[in-house]
Order: C-alpha cells, then structure tokens, then sequence
C-alpha cells in the first residue's frame, strides 16, 4: 500500500485515506463554490476581493477537513472562515492608509438592462460600516437567524440586533424613497 504525506500533518496517510478525502473535498467545492463565492462578494462588495476570500477560505477548510466532523455544517463553518478572515482584512494597518478623495474615477458604463433597484440599494448598503454590513448580508442575503449570525461572527445575539438597528437606520437615512417597498408612488393624476 502506498502513502501520501498528509499536507496538513504532514504524517503519511494511506493512499486510499487521502484519495477519498481529496475527493470528498472536491465534490463539496464544485457542489457549494458559487454560493459561497455570492457571499464574499456580499462580504467584500468587489469580485477580486471576494475570490481572494473565498480561495483563502476554502484552503483553510481544505487544511481543517479531517477536524470537522459534522458535514452538515460545512457551509456554516466556511461562513465563519470568511467573516474572520473578511474582519482581519479591516483591521490591518494598509486598509486603513486609503482615505476618502473629492476626485471621482472614471465608472464603467453597463449596457445590459437592469432595474436599478438592485444595484441602488447595493450602493447604499457599501455606505455602511464593515461590521453593519456583514449583519444585513448575513440576515437577508444569508437568511440566517440572529443566533446563527452571532454564532458565525462570535458576538452576541444583542449585538446582531443593535448593529442590525443600526444599518437599517442608516439605510432609511441614506436611501431614497423609492427604494423603499412599503413606499408607492401616487397614481399619475395625484401627482
């Protein structure tokens, strides 16, 4: 019988032992990879950025995947990679040398059709601090409780729901009308 050095021990493991891993790992990658991409970019808001976070992700949970036993919570575990590794990424001292510039670049011109709606409220939801922000994708993007939330960015529940409160007000503030759906636009002979 063969072996391969184990990447993470670096102990030797039967050659059938790391085969099945590997190919364990790689069905759940290709099975959940673009989900998991959809929330890095919800994370980060750039998709550079978010591929950087989910590869990063992934290669840990690659180096972690004989020490997670339950399956089930695979995807939540990668979450919690993610928003650890996402926070990191704000504390480091370069991220904190950008600073803000009345000089706008150039935007690129989109030509497919598009609502608006979507990408509006995305542009005010990247107006919010890191740790707001991560709240609101993970709430409504994710759709995980307020537990889960609290589980995954190891704050407490109370919390989720300030930061929560929080972001929901500054959208309220910052967002037009429009954007809100309770809001209605009076028929054309109100008007």
């Amino acid at each position: 019988m063969t072996s391969t050095p184990d990447v993470v021990t670096g102990e030797a493991l039967p050659h059938g032992r790391q085969s099945s891993r590997d190919d364990e790992f790689s069905s759940y990658m290709a099975a959940r990879q673009a989900a998991l991409l959809r929330t890095a970019y919800l994370l980060t808001g750039e998709r550079g950025a978010a591929e950087d976070l989910l590869q990063t992700a992934l290669a840990k949970l690659y180096l972690s995947w004989d020490k997670v036993r339950d399956r089930g919570a695979l995807d939540g575990y990668v979450r919690r990679i993610m928003v650890n590794e996402h926070n990191s990424l704000w504390r480091r001292a370069w991220k904190r040398r950008e600073h803000a510039t009345d000089d706008l670049p150039d935007q690129p011109v989109h030509d497919e059709y598009d609502d608006g709606l979507g990408a509006a409220l995305w542009s005010y939801l990247q107006t919010l601090p890191p740790k707001q922000r991560t709240v609101l994708v993970l709430r409504y993007y994710e759709d995980l409780s307020e537990a889960e939330i609290a589980d995954v960015m190891g704050i407490s529940t109370g919390t989720v729901k300030s930061q929560a409160s929080r972001a929901l007000a500054g959208l309220r503030e910052r967002a037009p009308r429009s954007l809100d759906p309770r809001h209605t636009d009076p028929p054309e002979e109100e008007r």
